[in-house]
């Protein structure tokens, strides 16, 4: 039986949102497959292993992945046995894991820093490596790629806080001049809406900005697009699959962090979305390119506009470690898709053993 460590927390501002996904994620593992280990990671970048993992309810988020302090834990990166070696320090003791099943979202967590960590640790893992969770994560430099790959992406202008600085006046007029009002204002590295504004006039839009700021070393500022939020879902390793699409219909006056988390009517999801079939190929086949060209692997949702009274779609985002509740967008689409959620998580340890098995194949020395 493997042991499969799930991690879950985080130093990041979607940490809450880690906790329900995990919740839902330990609750459906096979148990005739898999044992769980629960390794909770603390707001302030500590490790806790959690003894007996437990579900409990949470005012915003139902139920959540309690997350205990448990001591100070090492990870030993040269551990000569395959898998994850965590030690307490205090007492020496030890915790195995066979597999990582990262739930976890934002900085520090999807952004490759943990991936690194866990090849450091020679570890298989679920979701994309480090390149690919790099990419995905920094809107910038995903968007550029995209481009290059000729995938239509929302016009922006990346701003960083020394330019922000010393030519504030020039970068505002500049960016009224090219796309108009409304604009939207995001931190280039951050997930869940977090940091996300709507700026309707010159004011809203130096706000935004300087708010987006606290949250990322660089910020995006998008043409705003009147459109439908169309995402599909993709699995796989060298020959992934594309689920069926999805529409989200905000209720909200844009898809924030309050329509997604906190709100329980803040939107509500169609699925299959409402799109001819000959569109609906073109998305879905815009979704692999996508995933191919952004080095993806695993697992990712891929978030499209779908800009009304044209049917022009943009890419807007990939998500390489998407919401994992048994309601979340990624997992529905595949339910929809006749995958159902536990096979599903079985499918993705089964992806992560594959890749894992590659690598070991490469070469290390001359």
């Amino acid at each position: 039986m493997l042991a499969v460590g799930v991690l879950y927390g985080g130093k990041s501002g979607e940490h809450d949102v880690s906790l329900c996904s995990a919740a839902s994620v330990v609750a459906n593992l096979d148990e005739k497959k898999y044992s769980v280990i629960a390794i909770g990671i603390d707001r302030d970048g500590s490790w806790h292993v959690q003894n007996h993992p437990e579900i409990v309810d949470h005012p915003h988020f139902g139920k959540v992945l309690a997350l205990r302090k448990t001591g100070k834990w090492l990870v030993n990166h040269a551990g000569k046995t395959k898998g994850m070696e965590l030690i307490e320090r205090e007492s020496g003791r030890t915790i195995f894991v066979d597999i990582v099943f990262p739930v976890v979202h934002g900085t520090y967590c999807e952004d490759g820093t943990l991936q690194g960590l866990l090849e450091l640790a020679g570890v298989p893992y679920v979701g994309a490596d480090v390149a690919g969770s790099a990419i995905g994560m920094d809107k910038d430099i995903a968007k550029r790629l995209l481009r290059d790959a000729g995938l239509s992406v929302v016009p922006w202008k990346t701003i960083f806080p020394e330019d922000w600085n010393e030519r504030k006046d020039a970068l505002l007029s500049t960016i009224a001049n090219e796309f108009g009002f409304p604009l939207f204002v995001k931190p280039a590295n951050s997930g869940s809406s977090v940091g996300v504004r709507k700026a309707k006039n010159q004011n809203e839009l130096v706000f935004a900005i300087e708010s987006a700021m606290q949250f990322s070393v660089k910020v995006i500022v998008e043409k705003a697009i009147d459109c439908r939020e169309i995402e599909c879902a993709v699995l796989g390793n060298r020959n992934p699959q594309v689920s069926v699409l999805g529409e989200v219909v905000p209720h909200h006056e844009f898809y924030s962090y309050e329509a997604k988390y906190i709100d329980p009517h803040g939107a509500s999801l169609k699925i299959p979305a409402e799109v001819s079939h000959e569109l609906s190929q073109e998305i879905r086949a815009a979704a692999l390119r996508a995933y191919r060209a952004l080095c993806c692997a695993g697992m990712a949702r891929v978030d499209f506009f779908l800009e009304k009274g044209t049917n022009r779609y943009f890419i807007n985002e990939i998500n390489t470690l998407p919401g994992f509740t048994t309601i979340s967008m990624y997992p529905k689409l595949w339910e929809a898709s006749n995958v159902s959620y536990g096979d599903l998580l079985t499918r993705l340890i089964e992806l992560a053993l594959e890749r894992h098995r590659e690598k070991q194949l490469l070469r290390t020395t001359l």
